[in-house]
């Protein structure tokens, strides 16, 4: 009887996860035909919930594209080409005709998203039934989600940007609605103070996932004299920064400096390093895929970073998983979620000559610097995919 009593209850607890995980899950966002933080983080989410037996399906903004970031097979697709709409069309003739308009493109992505709302407001009358919840990766989806009666009870607000961005309209106007929400999900602690005004919030740290969660700690002697920076080559990510701390330092020629890849400055970057005559220790890789920025992260020993603006910056996690002892800005928000135990400096922003410091001290002792390397491989340890993956679990 007892082994009948147990066996029932194995079978009747098996029945209650297969239940559990046939919910149904969309996730919203513009794009994954990029590469990109959120396009990145999204596909990792989607991709692990899938793996737990979650049907996951997700609605993307533009028409259908091939994906940058791998995205598993089982998980369904839908887009609605809100290029297609009056209002983008409206936005191509200002671009044409009226670009002597002051601030014509901020003008210009109020209008585009005119149509955004319309053509998400159409699409979810007629589908939201089919979602037990709805995941909006971006803030201005989530307050347009938060306008619809039907959808917004199940819709969770999944917030990447800082909670001061949004202007008049979505900052001040459109984000009380956040009240409507099945919840906010936060992925940095200034944002959780914030948005608990509005509704229940949640902490979850972005998804790292594979390639990078699993990989064996790396000695020191293994490494070569690299300093890594990864991200897009704009000016709030502020590589040129980095330049000119790399160029300022007092360390050995012997050490380089890889730039993994693309955007609107990368020009002028090269430019500063061909003034400066640093092409011998500056390498520009351009846009890499996960598996390559591995690689190229793995022979690294100090990971730079001089970003203005953040809200979890995941390549931070990405460096420490290979090894890498991390000095970054501490600018809002983030890193200093990230850089902990001594795993690695946090500098005040434009605080140069304490960049320059800290990056001579780490250069000039191994002893040191292998101290740092391995507590950041350490920390890294604790945001691995399962304790994450949970707390999402519980509020779907």
């Amino acid at each position: 009887n007892s082994r009948h009593f147990s066996s029932t209850i194995f079978v009747n607890l098996s029945k209650i996860k297969i239940v559990e995980n046939s919910k149904k899950i969309l996730l919203v966002y513009y794009k994954l035909f990029k590469p990109g933080g959120v396009a990145k983080v999204l596909t990792n989410l989607a991709n692990s919930l899938s793996e737990e037996g979650y049907t996951v399906e997700i609605l993307l903004l533009m028409s259908k594209r091939d994906h940058f970031y791998p995205l598993n097979s089982n998980i369904k697709v839908h887009n609605i080409d809100t290029f297609s709409h009056w209002a983008w069309k409206i936005c191509e003739f200002n671009v044409k005709y009226l670009r002597f308009v002051p601030k014509i493109r901020n003008i210009n992505a109020y209008i585009y998203h005119i149509g955004v709302f319309l053509m998400l407001r159409s699409w979810m009358r007629k589908n939201h039934q089919n979602y037990d919840t709805i995941i909006s990766a971006w803030y201005k989806l989530s307050s347009f989600l938060a306008l619809n009666k039907k959808a917004s009870k199940k819709t969770i607000a999944w917030e990447h940007v800082t909670y001061q961005t949004g202007g008049i309209l979505f900052n001040d106007i459109l984000r009380r609605y956040y009240k409507n929400l099945k919840g906010i999900v936060c992925i940095n602690s200034p944002a959780i103070e914030y948005y608990k005004q509005f509704n229940r919030t949640y902490f979850i740290p972005n998804i790292i996932g594979e390639p990078f969660e699993n990989q064996p700690e790396i000695s020191l002697e293994n490494k070569e004299n690299l300093i890594s920076f990864v991200g897009r080559l704009d000016r709030e990510k502020n590589a040129i920064a980095l330049l000119e701390i790399f160029k300022e330092s007092k360390i050995h020629t012997d050490w380089k400096l890889q730039i993994i890849g693309d955007g609107s400055e990368r020009k002028n970057l090269e430019q500063f390093v061909e003034k400066n005559q640093l092409q011998d220790r500056v390498i520009f890789y351009g846009t890499k895929t996960s598996e390559e920025i591995l690689k190229l992260l793995r022979r690294s020993k100090i990971f730079g970073f001089t970003s203005l603006k953040e809200a979890l910056p995941t390549v931070l996690l990405e460096a420490m998983f290979c090894g890498n002892a991390i000095i970054s800005y501490n600018c809002n928000y983030g890193p200093s979620d990230i850089v902990k135990n001594n795993s690695g400096f946090l500098i005040d922003v434009n605080n140069k000559e304490d960049f320059i410091q800290k990056l001579e001290m780490l250069t000039n002792s191994d002893e040191k610097l292998e101290k740092m390397m391995e507590n950041a491989f350490k920390e890294a340890q604790k945001w691995k995919q399962n304790e994450i993956l949970k707390k999402w679990q519980e509020i779907i």
